[in-house]
């Protein structure tokens, strides 16, 4: 079994890291190239072409293994996001960030109910109740991928400018509001109805009160001290990462997912750049280039785009991705627009909040897991996933012709001007002077 394990990992390196660099050559996100490779890995194509191979390096009896370490990627990479959310970022012009972030997790949310309505008799599983079925693609259709927004932010040196600052802030506040959305989600999905979630319901709200009002002051104490060092404390680095294990192990307990645990730790961190810096840049090389692979091809292997096999099918899946973009677009760039934004930084916004990435394929395992999203709906999902994230970056470029920056044309102009008035002209002849 230990033989299996470093041959699976061989493999999904060789080929994630294959495909990431080049998805990074056409200017996209890496994570699009290594959910490509979970799903050539998977049964979609390697094990449509190549069964042999295929049976003989994710068997059944190798993927239990396979699970428990993808699972210790996500919870590392949670954390790395809950630290990445500055807060600073959430307050500064919060009021429009939060409407928009708000109605950008509300409009695809109802939506999403909705086309779950439709299609639930059709596609529900056996044991799946409506609530339950229509509040996760409800959630499925709200996600941002706020690491992916942030990473495409910073590639297009947009970080400090207006646009960047508003989506990054929007992302973050949605980000924290999907996954208390989400939490609410499968408390109910456990329970069975609201009432019976309650109990969960209150247990995880003292959670998150202890975990902002009691560890997270005592941990601010702590990081004070060591703010100044260059180089983190392997004591205190252990420390804050059994803070992020027992948080997770709680979350877990409560029937929330460890992930939302993960998440909060990494949210109540020392609010120290420098430090959250330190921390970030030891766990995220481990978590981004090796763990997270491992996920990306285990949901490739759940995911059998051949169980799309007939036209009907397909023509659901594309009303998927189009409520999924209309929804989440649409209520990004309209409350955007209203609060006094150009044209420009609104279809920017709706844009780059319809990028979902990797967290969108967090939540849809976790309904798979659960038995509430079919294996068809699931594919049709992570397609929707993939197309959304896919067309953020072209979908920009596309804007900025549109929509030129005024800045940048005032600059051009200021230049030609100059270049009409400071000509310099030589009217005497080199020649003669060098005579005289």
């Amino acid at each position: 079994p230990s033989a299996m394990i470093l041959l699976q990992i061989i493999a999904i390196l060789i080929v994630s890291r294959s495909f990431s660099a080049l998805f990074a050559k056409i200017k996209q996100p890496t994570v699009i190239g290594e959910i490509l490779a979970g799903i050539v890995l998977g049964p979609s194509l390697l094990g449509l072409f190549f069964p042999g191979a295929y049976s003989f390096l994710f068997s059944p009896n190798s993927l239990d293994s396979l699970y428990i370490i993808s699972q210790i990627g996500l919870v590392l990479f949670m954390f790395t996001v809950g630290m990445d959310l500055n807060m600073s970022e959430m307050k500064s012009n919060f009021k429009n960030t939060f409407i928009i972030s708000q109605s950008s997790i509300v409009v695809p949310f109802i939506l999403g109910m909705i086309l779950a309505f439709v299609i639930y008799r059709d596609f529900s599983p056996e044991n799946s109740s409506f609530t339950s079925f229509a509040l996760f693609i409800g959630i499925s259709m709200s996600i941002t991928a706020f690491p992916v927004l942030a990473r495409i932010v910073q590639e297009k040196g947009l970080t400090k400018s207006h646009l960047g600052t508003l989506s990054i802030g929007s992302a973050a506040i949605n980000d924290v509001t999907a996954w208390l959305l989400l939490v609410a989600v499968i408390a109910i999905a456990q329970t069975g109805s609201f009432a019976s979630s309650i109990f969960t319901l209150l247990f995880t709200t003292f959670y998150i009160v202890l975990m902002l009002f009691v560890v997270r002051p005592f941990i601010k104490k702590i990081g004070d001290i060591y703010q100044n060092e260059e180089l983190m404390n392997k004591s205190i680095f252990a420390f804050f990462i059994l803070i992020l294990i027992v948080s997770a192990y709680i979350t877990q307990l409560l029937g929330i997912h460890a992930l939302f645990g993960a998440f909060m730790a990494g949210l109540i961190m020392p609010p120290m750049p420098k430090f959250r810096k330190l921390m970030i840049d030891k766990i995220e090389d481990l978590s981004v280039t090796l763990l997270l692979p491992l996920f990306f091809v285990y949901t490739g292997l759940k995911t059998e785009i051949g169980l799309l096999n007939t036209p009907e099918l397909w023509l659901v899946c594309l009303i998927f991705v189009v409520v999924a973009i209309v929804g989440k677009m649409g209520g990004s760039i309209i409350p955007a627009r209203a609060a006094g934004e150009s044209w420009r930084d609104s279809l920017s916004l709706g844009a780059l909040m319809n990028t979902r990435g990797l967290m969108e394929l967090i939540v849809l395992n976790i309904g798979l897991e659960m038995g509430i999203l079919p294996p068809v709906v699931f594919v049709m999902l992570v397609i929707m996933a993939l197309i959304t994230t896919f067309m953020t970056t072209p979908l920009l470029h596309f804007i900025e012709k549109i929509f030129p920056d005024k800045a940048v044309k005032e600059e051009l102009l200021r230049q030609q001007t100059e270049g009409i008035f400071k000509t310099l002209i030589a009217l005497g002849n080199p020649e003669g002077r060098s005579e005289e």
